[in-house]
């Protein structure tokens, strides 16, 4: 069943393959124009010396609450091959390319033609690929939380978590800690409502009224975002709600 999920709350579960556990998901790489996950971000402990490994949200095959586990249509095989990954760094398209490759996939900047990005025509041969890294507009959720959050020229929060919707694994939500700010609450706010965000300032200046964040539906954590709660959100904000 679709639901709205925190990243906190999914990271550190398991990532099961089909013959065995793979790692735990420490964080994951979403697409900064579309809000969209790209790759789960998984360190494999002790298996294979510890790596860090990229996986795909298009083949997770479930996830169980109770034992903290997402299964993926993979073997461990596969993941042991992929072409290892540096979470410190951000991800070329250099290295985009080596991934889907590897996997034999069709890379999504061929089938998401919205995006307005050229198609790779033929994928290149090793001593034709890339030398210097490509901006892919992929952003690291572990960098991206702390950003401040602006109304124009006040500082009103900063993120604390991203709600992520587990049918499309898109970006939902940023969880706005308003606690320095305004009277210390949680408030959602979505990725649509964004004017722009200043990437090498680490700041997110949204296209609402601080006095509309301030008395905004607050968010309890402790609940799950039903259909209700996010009309009422739409509705205080006076911003279209095709999505909900």
């Amino acid at each position: 069943m679709r639901q709205l999920r925190k990243l906190k709350d999914l990271t550190g579960y398991h990532l099961n393959a089909r013959d065995g556990v793979i790692g735990e998901l420490k964080q994951v790489y979403f697409d900064d124009r579309l809000w969209a996950i790209r790759y789960l971000v998984v360190h494999t402990g002790s298996w294979f010396f510890g790596e860090d490994v990229l996986i795909v949200p298009k083949v997770i095959q479930g996830l169980d609450e109770e034992k903290l586990r997402l299964d993926v249509e993979l073997k461990r095989r596969q993941i042991e091959e992929s072409p290892p990954v540096d979470s410190k760094l951000p991800v070329s398209r250099h290295y985009e390319v080596e991934y889907y490759r590897h996997y034999g996939w069709e890379p999504y900047w061929d089938t998401d033609t919205f995006l307005g990005i050229p198609p790779l025509a033929v994928t290149p041969q090793d001593d034709s690929l890339p030398k210097l890294p490509e901006d892919p507009h992929l952003r690291s959720s572990k960098e991206v939380t702390g950003y401040r959050i602006h109304e124009r020229d006040d500082e009103i929060g900063k993120v604390e978590d991203f709600i992520l919707d587990d049918h499309d694994w898109t970006v939902r939500y940023l969880v706005i800690d308003t606690g320095r700010w305004l009277p210390g609450k949680k408030v959602l706010v979505s990725p649509a409502w964004i004017e722009k965000i200043v990437w090498a300032e680490g700041a997110i200046i949204v296209n609402l009224d601080c006095g509309l964040i301030q008395s905004a539906p607050e968010y309890d954590a402790s609940k799950i975002i039903n259909r209700d709660y996010e009309l009422a959100l739409y509705k205080h904000y006076g911003k279209a709600h095709d999505q909900v």
